[in-house]
């Protein structure tokens, strides 16, 4: 009898043996199930948790002006467009998002991708190819990496926001005349600090590279326009490939490409997958679009204030308990914190077993294992939104302070 080797092969994999383990044994902190809207306090699996595990940095997921736009497209175009946005998935909607996002971020186009992860992998691989070099941090997200691997460049990568390392993977030699794109994030997702991205441009005019920052976290967060850490650094002109996502601050699904009309057109046509997948669904695009709008109002800029409040807050109260929550980013006249605070423990067990104590007594967190971050390298992530009141933010740090302390010496 001939042997299916794929399927027999799925039947020893090691780390699916760990996941049914913790899950048998109700301990691992992935794919728990929420019960109502993401807000400050969450019902998950029958009970209220402080929500701290979220990336709705600004608190607009339920917001009343971000369910309306969801449910006017919602009423307008039903429960999706069903087609590509090259063939029947383009929706006026879609036209007037990204005319909202080129005005806002003052480039000459932009163009909406159905969901975040796509963007990455759609942009790289479209840009750049076999020949071309890719020099990117370490720390960079799956999508980055994914689109890397998947455009056939040469991929250098360098030690996580070490510019001399960046310099020497820019300072080896490129074949022919290929192209060097370097890709950094703005702020990054695990840590919660950002990319020297005035070091990071200064390199790129150096050596002659074009850069793309992903700037799905700091979106609405950062910059006199709150377009993100490109703003904050007064680099946002430099920047060849300006790429956010939808899913976080602006609390809907979906990602975008601002830049260049000939960087837009060339997207248009080379990138797959914008090309070859379903339009995001109306109610995704028009929770997207009040959402831009609203983040470019006063009332954006009171939540992105508040959102950094909140996280000074956080982690202040953290730190002063002596517990490890990394360094505040260097930025130009000062350092700053952002909404992501990383709550470092070390071992994998021991910060499994901090989240399920952390979860039983209603605090919702993030962990973050090996291979996510590196190896004794586990933290908790914990996420600040604007949402959250001032007794919310102490319960946090009592509660935390108390866990940590009574964990095995």
């Amino acid at each position: 009898m001939t042997v299916n080797r794929l399927i027999k092969r799925l039947d020893g994999d090691e780390r699916v043996d760990l996941l049914r383990a913790v899950q048998d044994s109700d301990v691992s902190p992935y794919f728990r199930v929420m019960e109502s809207a993401t807000a400050p306090i969450v019902q998950v699996e029958g009970k209220d948790k402080i929500m701290l595990g979220s990336n709705n940095y600004l608190g607009l997921a339920d917001h009343p002006d971000i369910t309306q736009g969801a449910q006017d497209a919602l009423d307008t175009f039903g429960s999706a467009i069903t087609g590509s946005r090259l063939l029947n998935g383009t929706m006026d909607i879609h036209l007037e998002l990204e005319n909202e996002i080129r005005e806002w971020h003052g480039t000459e186009d932009a163009m909406v991708f159905t969901t975040g992860y796509q963007t990455n992998l759609g942009t790289i691989a479209a840009v750049v190819g076999k020949g071309d070099v890719i020099v990117v941090d370490s720390a960079a997200h799956a999508s980055i990496r994914d689109g890397s691997s998947l455009s056939g460049a040469t991929v250098r990568k360098f030690a996580h926001n070490d510019m001399e390392d960046m310099e020497r993977k820019l300072q080896e030699p490129v074949v022919g005349d290929g192209a060097v794109l370097v890709i950094v994030d703005g702020l990054y997702s695990m840590e919660g600090d950002l990319a020297p991205l005035g070091e990071v441009t200064a390199l790129c005019r150096k050596y002659g590279a074009a850069l793309m920052v992903d700037e799905a976290h700091s979106l609405g967060i950062y910059g006199e326009s709150l377009t993100g850490a490109a703003e904050l650094f007064g680099t946002a002109g430099e920047t060849d490939i300006r790429m956010a996502s939808l899913s976080k601050s602006p609390s809907s699904t979906g990602g975008f490409i601002a830049g260049s009309r000939d960087l837009l057109d060339s997207l248009r046509i080379h990138a797959r997958a914008f090309l070859f997948t379903t339009s995001g669904v109306p109610a995704a695009v028009g929770a997207s679009l009040a959402s831009i709008k609203l983040i470019r109002s006063e009332e954006g800029r009171q939540r992105a204030r508040r959102v950094l409040d909140n996280a000074e807050a956080l982690r202040s109260g953290l730190a002063a308990e002596g517990l490890d929550v990394g360094a505040r980013s260097p930025i130009p006249g000062g350092d700053t914190v952002s909404p992501i605070v990383s709550l470092h423990i070390g071992d994998d067990l021991v910060a499994m077993s901090l989240w399920r104590t952390l979860f039983d007594k209603g605090i919702f967190t993030s962990a973050a294992l090996h291979p996510a971050v590196p190896r004794n390298g586990a933290l908790l992530r914990l996420c600040a939104m604007a949402s959250h009141t001032d007794d919310q933010i102490r319960t946090a740090i009592e509660v935390i302070s108390e866990s940590v302390a009574e964990l095995p010496k």
